[in-house]
């Protein structure tokens, strides 16, 4: 006789949400027989670009792809130094690296999380080219501080809007809105998952066709078969992966509510919890999309420990996320060392990310947050 208790359901960290409209979309596109290159790609652009309110986007294989054409676009040269945050997913910075410029860290704002502002302005140098911003978690970075010390320094702007699609500004504006070239990532856990891709918004005619071109293998504007007037990459995305979008795209705003409403489960639930710090409310005009829920552990708690208590309650949850100053390369490259940029790297080494999707319910939310208390007792 087996006494053993039934094994738990795994509580995931993210779980897309794919139905009957993309299965549809996906069918018409396998049934076409134009897998790439075809009539869908600048549907799912055209959706984008109406629902950010920008003129133009381009569609790309991935966020960093984006980024990588981005700062191309924006001018990026190499020896240049671009100032970006040290926390956010490495991609932000290893974009530059390809480039040959160097990432030029500032630390962030302790309740925002984002690039501080102030903190920015004191790394502005000579060979000081452009700001790179990071949305972070879906709350967007003081654009108006930012733009104001670029146009007083004559610096370009890229908002790396990854994690920040449907956000909203302290001017009450779409993130990706303002005229920056910015980009939007769609990887499974996103608020719209294709998969694997990204959109850059761009702000002119000009800037698609060379973001379109680029991501072609530099093929030459009228799309003349191995025509290739300037350097390019195979960042394309497939038709497949923007049947996929555009169904997401129609159903987004859905979707973001239903992810507030799980944030705001987890926020009442985890005020009762001494010592943890949830994200921070939205202030004036900003409106948080929300990509994941990323509490701080109090000072002083065994992260991993959490880690594994949680896991054997059926939790997933992930340290979320490593400061870039730290890894490895970058510490081997540039010297960095602890104690760099204090906020940042307190912030990281206290964080830490759970369950999150819109499918989820209350009941998972106090299912995630239960085994969270115990582990932390």
């Amino acid at each position: 006789m087996n006494d053993s208790l039934p094994a738990l359901e795994v509580l995931p960290m993210a779980r897309p949400e794919i139905g009957a409209r993309e299965e549809k979309l996906v069918l018409d596109v396998l049934r076409s027989g134009v897998l790439s290159l075809g009539p869908m790609g600048p549907r799912f652009e055209r959706a984008i670009a109406s629902y950010t309110g920008a003129p133009y986007a381009s569609m790309v294989s991935s966020g960093t792809a984006g980024l990588h054409l981005a700062i191309r676009a924006a001018g990026v040269k190499p020896g240049d130094e671009v100032i970006t945050s040290p926390l956010s997913f490495v991609a932000s910075a290893n974009v530059l690296i390809y480039e040959r410029a160097t990432p030029v860290f500032a630390d962030i704002d302790p309740i925002t999380l984002n690039i501080d502002p102030a903190k920015a302005a004191e790394r502005v140098g000579e060979l000081t080219s452009g700001l790179l911003p990071v949305h972070l978690f879906g709350y967007s970075a003081a654009m108006n501080e930012l733009e104001a010390l670029a146009a007083d320094n004559d610096l370009w702007i890229v908002e790396d809007a990854c994690e920040a699609l449907g956000a909203i500004d302290s001017d009450g504006r779409q993130v990706g809105s303002r005229g920056n070239l910015a980009v939007f990532g769609f990887y499974p856990n996103k608020q719209l998952a294709t998969g694997e891709g990204g959109m850059v918004i761009c702000a002119t005619d000009e800037l698609k066709r060379r973001i379109d071109s680029e991501r072609n293998q530099g093929r030459a504007p009228d799309m003349g078969w191995l025509d290739h007037q300037s350097l390019g990459y195979n960042y394309r995305l497939s038709d497949v992966s923007a049947a996929i979008g555009l169904a997401q795209s129609e159903k987004l705003d859905d979707m973001l509510g239903r992810r507030t409403r799980v944030a705001r489960w987890y926020s009442e639930r985890l005020s009762e919890v001494d010592g943890v710090t949830v994200p921070c409310d939205d202030l004036g005009q900003n409106k948080r999309s929300w990509f994941v829920y990323v509490l701080q552990l109090p000072s002083g708690t065994d992260r991993d420990f959490v880690i594994e208590a949680l896991k054997r309650d059926g939790i997933a949850s992930k340290p979320y996320m490593p400061v870039i100053h730290l890894q490895p390369y970058y510490r081997e490259r540039y010297g960095f060392a602890p104690g760099d940029f204090p906020v940042a790297e307190d912030v990281a080494e206290r964080s830490l990310a759970l369950p999150f999707f819109p499918s989820m319910q209350e009941g998972d939310v106090e299912r995630a947050v239960t085994a969270l208390r115990a582990a932390l007792a």
